[in-house]
């Protein structure tokens, strides 16, 4: 569903068109599509999205499952409140953002969710333990690590959770930058991307 800030069907909003705060992370463009990839949402798709940080993940979803539900977690009230601007911005009307510390705030969510990003947050097993209790079968797990100690415990406990379908994709990108007179090939940080289904 297009916004006037975005009106094309397609995800991948450009990073500039969303409100920032200094130190505040952003999923860049290209690491966004990728996690939008592994969700494999449905139309009626409800995400759990824990530290949502800027609220890209939120808005893409809400764009591309307007019929959908996004909750969408931040311990910070003023990244909370950044969340709420960009998705006004946007004209997203399905994302609730719940201020609150993971995975102690999950237990006061009343809604089903079958999809969660967890895009932060520590201890990220105990999360991660405490998504899956909730998770229904078929439901799918992605979250992104930016070092290779979280990336080696979120694959441990998707192994000790018995997840099915495990996958692990590394992003490499590259984007083209002007320098003076002169174009350049400048990396984005990369990033692994782990997800996995819960599968009976």
């Amino acid at each position: 569903m297009p916004s006037p800030l975005w009106p094309y069907i397609t995800p991948g909003i450009p990073d500039e068109l969303f409100e920032r705060l200094p130190g505040i992370p952003l999923s860049k463009r290209e690491i966004r599509l990728l996690i939008l990839a592994q969700l494999r949402l449905k139309p009626d798709s409800v995400l759990l999205d824990i530290g949502a940080g800027t609220g890209t993940i939120p808005i893409e979803v809400g764009l591309l499952c307007p019929k959908g539900q996004i909750i969408a977690v931040e311990r910070d009230e003023e990244v909370a409140n950044l969340i709420r601007k960009n998705c006004d911005c946007f004209g997203i009307e399905n994302v609730q953002v719940v201020k609150g510390i993971a995975p102690d705030c999950l237990s006061e969510l009343k809604q089903i969710y079958d999809r969660v990003c967890i895009e932060g947050g520590q201890p990220i097993q105990k999360i991660l333990q405490a998504v899956w209790d909730h998770l229904p079968e078929s439901g799918r797990i992605v979250a992104t690590a930016i070092n290779l100690e979280t990336l080696y415990s979120i694959s441990q406990s998707l192994s000790q959770l018995q997840a099915r379908n495990v996958e692990v994709v590394q992003s490499a990108v590259n984007r083209l930058e002007n320098r003076g007179f002169s174009q350049t090939l400048t990396a984005v940080d990369p990033m692994f991307i782990l997800s996995g289904e819960k599968l009976n």
